[in-house]
């Protein structure tokens, strides 16, 4: 049985992690934790859940349950999740981080330390349909080349804190990457005013903020006489906690070392 702790329990995802972690007939709900202040401390963490007393009290603060840990679970932010993934180093602790608006830095910090320290699974987007919407992009760009632009919208909620998503970049990335191309030269995050043409390299971005909107990604592949689409759109946050839960289970053991959702997925030969 694998031994799960929980970071942001209180939160969204947090809540449906637990929902998942207790279905789960190999995984093992062992602590639970939050930010210094949080009004959860203290409550089980199956009744803020919803899935009934569990007997696992939420906590303050990841020192006080990674003792009990085989696998951290995080979607919070990033500089706490950099900071979380340091005391999974110094405790051998195997990670599942789902958190977005990573910099380039930080994820070649997580990626150091991974290497030598713990498995760990990272993706802007642990939803299986998303994973695949990364792969059809990558194939796409790579078979229609230079004659198609690329140009990709992004929506979620009002209370989403980074833009463009962690998801729209990565779909830039792999587009860009699949075409040739330096993707901090050729991403465009914004246009207005008077901008002229567009250029021939360049990979838009447009990011839409309202609402519950869960997570909706349509990346455009267009040409003269024709436009091809690719979308994936959430209604539900479960598609998320999911992955990350499919993820948990496949990492447990696995080899020190930085790995993504494709792995888990098995589709790096897609």
């Amino acid at each position: 049985m694998t031994r799960v702790i929980v970071a942001g329990a209180a939160g969204r995802m947090g809540q449906r992690i637990i929902h998942m972690v207790h279905a789960h007939p190999g995984l093992r709900l062992s602590g639970a934790f939050e930010r210094p202040g949080s009004t959860a401390i203290g409550k089980d963490a199956g009744m803020v859940s919803g899935v009934g007393e569990t007997g696992v009290m939420i906590t303050e603060g990841l020192a006080s349950v990674i003792d009990r840990a085989d696998v951290l679970i995080d979607f919070t932010f990033h500089e706490a999740s950099i900071n979380f993934a340091r005391q999974a180093a110094d405790h051998k602790v195997a990670m599942v981080i789902g958190t977005t608006g990573l910099s380039a830095d930080e994820l070649a910090t997580l990626k150091t330390l991974a290497d030598a320290n713990f498995p760990c699974v990272q993706s802007p987007n642990m939803a299986v349909g998303v994973n695949v919407l990364f792969k059809l992009v990558e194939k796409a760009a790579s078979i229609l080349g230079d004659a198609y632009d690329v140009e990709i919208v992004e929506a979620h909620h009002r209370m989403k804190k980074d833009a463009p998503s962690g998801t729209a970049l990565k779909l830039g990335q792999l587009a860009a990457a699949a075409l040739g191309r330096d993707w901090a030269e050729a991403g465009v995050m914004e246009r207005n005013g008077i901008i002229g043409e567009r250029t021939d390299r360049e990979i838009g971005i447009q990011t839409i903020r309202g609402g519950d909107i869960v997570g909706e990604h349509t990346v455009y592949f267009a040409s003269v006489g024709e436009r091809l689409e690719i979308t994936h759109r959430a209604s539900s946050r479960d598609n998320f906690a999911r992955g990350a839960i499919r993820a948990a289970s496949w990492v447990t053991g696995k080899p020190n070392g930085l790995y993504s959702m494709f792995d888990v997925l098995e589709l790096n030969t897609f």
